[in-house]
Formats: structure tokens, sequence, C-alpha cells
């Protein structure tokens, strides 16, 4: 596990990073609620709002996050409506004692509601919009959704960690690997394009009237799908009706694969134990231990090996078809 600390990130630090893009904040440090990276908003002397995100060192290289720069350009270029990076003589990404970060402006706004079937029909065609964009060309330096990172690597992250209780390993890791197993042999024949990668509501606002994209740092290649099935929620029957808006809407402005659906259960299959070993990797991060303090008890690994039970028998049914 990397030895890395945020510990040398001081608001000393943070300040001397945002004066030296020539911003300076009036107002104190307002930490917003990240893990992976540390992200503050405050007030600067212009009188606007701002937020400052300094990135994890050694998660992404340079060149992988200005992708996620361009990327966002290209969209709002687009008219797309996204919260894109500030540029400063013409560049986006900056570096203040081995820290690099990036600024955005601070966008207030509403939560996107899953739920709401209208909206998700707006949803739909915003995803639409974006992936109209996404496929005119490819990522050269970014990854790509893989079994191999989303299933493999993080059954060994969970393994390292000795975090699973021992009365309970056994049973936790034949069910992973019973869902590791089905999830591989259907996640195959995949056509990928450039994905938001993350696109659940929390990152998406209702910025006046218009829902708008935030935070592009998980984007990659994949599956258009894997834009559009983590609006689903609810029993089967939901699901298919929220399905059935959001590619109604989503086909308005970009064509979509329907066999792709039958990735919906091996993705959320990959979402589900990536998670777990994305937590199990930064355990020695305090800010992981303090904010998952529950992910070191019992109980949750109990919940864990019912919920891969329930994974499981998802990726034995049918897959979800739109209705007729």
């Amino acid at each position: 596990m990397s030895k890395f600390s945020f510990e040398d990130l001081t608001p000393d630090l943070i300040l001397d990073a945002i004066e030296s893009v020539g911003i300076y904040a009036e107002s104190g440090l307002l930490a917003l609620n990240s893990y992976e990276n540390r992200v503050y908003q405050f007030k600067a002397e212009d009188g606007l709002r701002y937020v400052v995100k300094f990135y994890r060192p050694e998660r992404w290289s340079k060149a992988q996050i200005q992708e996620e720069h361009d990327f966002a350009f290209e969209l709002a270029e687009a008219e797309v409506p996204v919260v894109a990076p500030i540029k400063y003589n013409g560049q986006s990404l900056f570096e203040h004692q081995g820290y690099v970060f990036v600024l955005f402006p601070s966008v207030g706004g509403r939560l996107f509601e899953v739920d709401n079937l209208d909206q998700l029909d707006v949803m739909g065609r915003l995803i639409g919009r974006m992936h109209q964009v996404a496929k005119s060309k490819e990522f050269n330096h970014r990854p790509t959704f893989s079994c191999e990172e989303y299933l493999h690597t993080a059954k060994v992250h969970l393994q390292k960690s000795n975090l699973v209780p021992m009365g309970i390993s056994t049973a936790f890791y034949t069910i992973l690997d019973l869902v590791i197993e089905q999830a591989q042999s259907q996640y195959k024949n995949v056509q990928s394009i450039r994905l938001h990668g993350d696109c659940h509501a929390g990152n998406i606002l209702w910025a006046g009237d218009a829902l708008m994209f935030v935070d592009l740092d998980d984007s990659r290649q994949g599956p258009a799908i894997q834009d559009l099935w983590m609006m689903l929620s609810g029993d089967r029957q939901t699901q298919l009706l929220q399905l059935d808006t959001l590619v109604n809407a989503y086909e308005e402005f970009c064509d979509f694969d329907h066999t792709q659906l039958k990735l919906i259960e091996p993705l959320r299959a990959m979402r589900i134990i990536h998670y777990m070993g994305w937590v199990a990797k930064r355990w020695s991060d305090p800010a992981f231990v303090r904010n998952f303090s529950w992910f070191a008890e019992d109980k949750y690994w109990e919940q864990q090996i019912l919920a891969l039970k329930e994974q499981l028998a998802a990726l034995q049914e049918a897959p979800l078809k739109l209705l007729p």
C-alpha cells in the first residue's frame, strides 16, 4: 500500500498554491466531501467563489489529468453543461510543492432526483449529448473499465488489508469468487467510448433550470451503458421504466447499442467489488479510517456476504430489456 499522506497539505500550503496562480482568498477554506482527493471551497478577493482540488499523488499521471480537463473543455465547447476547470495563461493544471491542483468556479444547485421520471428524461438527453461528443475520439492516456482492475485487483487489495474477519473470511471469499467468475464471463465484447465514469446523483446538479455534470475525476473508456445504469433504482419493474425513459431520451442525440443492456449486472458487480477494494487500498489514509469506520466492523462484512449473494442471483437472471 502507498505510504503517501496528505498531512503536508496544510492551510498555508493550500493558500500559497492558490496565490501562485494569481488568486487571493478572502474567506477561509471550506473542506468539501472528497476522500480520494482534497477539495476546498473559498471566496476570493475578486468577489467570486472558487473550488480548488488537490489530486492524490500517484493516482493519475499529469497526462491522464490533462485528458480529463480537455474532455471537460470539449463538452463545454459543445454546450454540454459541465463544470470545467478554469484556465490561467492557457493552462488548467498547476503544481505547487509537489501537489498537482486545479481550480473550478463554485457552482451551486440542488441534487438530481434519480426516482423522478421527468428528471430522468432530462438526464437521458444530457448523457446522450455528452456521448455524442465523447464518441469523436478516444482517450490516449486514461484507462478502460476492465475486469482485471475492478474485480481481480480489488480482491488483492481486500486480501492484503486483512480487514475481512477471520471467522467469515472463507464464506466471504467463496461468494466473492463466484461473483467475480460470473461477472467476468458476462463482461466481454465491449465497445468502449469516453465516459463520465462515475455518473451518479452526487455528480449531477440542477444549476438554475439545467442539469450539469460535475467531477470528471473518474472519466475513462468504457461501455456507454456505464453512464446510464447508475441512474436505476428500486425493483426490477421500476428499473425497467426508468431505463426506458433514459434510453428513449438518450437516443434523441446519440445511437444506443441495446446489446449493452446485458452489461448492467456485470458492471454493478464490478462497482460493488471495486468499492470494497478501493476503501481497503486507502485504509492507511486517516480520512478513510475516520469516515469509513464501519468498514472494520464484522457486521459490515456479514452484510457484504448477503449483498454479494443477491448480486450473484441478479447476474443469473435474464438481462433487463426495454419495454415493448
